[in-house]
């Protein structure tokens, strides 16, 4: 079974074989675009799980939030960050540019990627 994460590169990179000489350049994207992006502008469905009256658990979708939402409400979430890195700085950075504007901004990236590689690879 594919991560959710590998899930989001195949559907941004398709499913064909990326040569090992783009390697740099697709890690610079991930890097760059797609993670932050992943990370702090794109929402996905937050699960909460109900038990049941006949003990089976399901799962229940009533709200939508970015990862780093998620992760911010965590109390003392701030001992989870790596040395040196503020939560200050990181909210911050979420709201430097909209959700739409990353969006467009790694879609940008993306074309002009997959461009190159397909320059090369031909």
């Amino acid at each position: 079974m594919e991560s959710k994460n590998g899930a989001i590169v195949r559907k941004h990179l398709g499913f064909t074989h990326i040569a090992a000489q783009h390697a740099e350049a697709v890690d610079q994207f991930h890097r760059r675009y797609l993670n932050p992006y992943v990370n702090f502008h794109r929402p996905y469905a937050v699960a909460e799980i109900e038990d049941a009256p006949n003990g089976k658990r399901r799962r229940v979708y009533r709200r939508w939030a970015t990862p780093f939402e998620v992760f911010s409400q965590i109390e003392q979430c701030e001992r989870y960050l790596r040395i040196g890195v503020q939560l200050t700085e990181l909210k911050q950075f979420a709201q430097a540019c909209s959700d739409t504007e990353a969006a467009i901004q790694m879609q940008q990236a993306k074309q002009k990627l997959l461009a190159g590689i397909a320059k090369r690879s031909a």
